[in-house]
């Protein structure tokens, strides 16, 4: 068997696709900076407060996905909502960059496979084992891929600062949440993960390609550590996940 046997693996390191983001969208007037955020009860909260002004709207099937503009101290930070999954959320970053983006930190929530890691707390990702499928359409295979060091080092400096206890290591990236069987999960926390999600390592694959710095921070969510799942109410943590978006707000602006 070689690569040519499985499609997935068939990379083609031609810089240049057929559809471009760079060709359909033109720069705007946009920050730099830009947080992905996967909180959606928490931007409609600042939609509601007034705190977000719309400067541009991404589209897919799905419909509209506003991209808002938030001031943090007086400086402009993009903020939007990737939608789920790494081939969305992979090309909304994408297109971010084509409009002027160069520097994200994403927030959001993480299933944990290491049973100490309590609901909330904070884990930073320095690499991410590729399970999906869009990271080897901008990188050649391998197993992982890296988070920019940039990025995983102002998430920390940002936290140290704070005083919130985190700790930084591997998450593991599936596409297929309803397939995390318990064979898997041994084999991802044998390897050293800590965390399973959906984004990262496609995010930090993009990043590679495009040249922009990239990083992300999460929160311990649900539990697959044990014999059997646990949701542990995870997504029931308003103010924790309100505090994520700030300390990734404040994290990316120092990129």
């Amino acid at each position: 068997m070689d690569s040519h046997d499985f499609p997935i693996l068939e990379h083609d390191p031609n810089p240049t696709a057929l559809i471009e983001p760079s060709r359909l969208l033109a720069p705007i007037d946009i920050p730099r900076h830009c947080v992905l955020c996967f909180f959606q009860e928490v931007i409609a909260d600042l939609v509601a407060r007034g705190q977000l002004r719309i400067v541009h709207t991404l589209r897919s099937e799905i419909g509209p996905n506003p991209v808002y503009v938030l001031d943090v101290g007086g400086r402009p930070l993009a903020l939007v909502h990737p939608g789920l999954g790494a081939p969305l959320a992979g090309a909304f970053m994408d297109e971010l960059i084509a409009l002027g983006c160069r520097a994200f930190v994403a927030c959001g929530g993480a299933g944990v496979l290491a049973p100490e890691l309590v609901v909330g707390h904070i884990v930073v990702p320095n690499a991410a084992v590729r399970d999906e499928g869009t990271s080897y359409h901008y990188l050649p295979p391998s197993r992982e891929v890296s988070a920019s060091p940039a990025a995983v080092a102002a998430i920390e400096a940002t936290l140290q600062r704070h005083g919130a206890p985190y700790v930084v290591g591997k998450t593991w990236t599936t596409d297929a949440f309803y397939r995390e069987t318990a064979a898997r999960v041994a084999r991802r926390r044998a390897e050293g993960c800590l965390t399973v999600e959906m984004e990262a390592a496609a995010f930090f694959a993009i990043g590679q390609f495009r040249g922009v710095t990239v990083g992300q921070i999460l929160y311990s969510g649900d539990d697959l550590s044990g014999p059997e799942w646990d949701g542990r109410a995870w997504q029931g943590r308003g103010e924790t996940r309100a505090r994520l978006l700030r300390l990734a707000a404040e994290a990316c602006l120092q990129l």
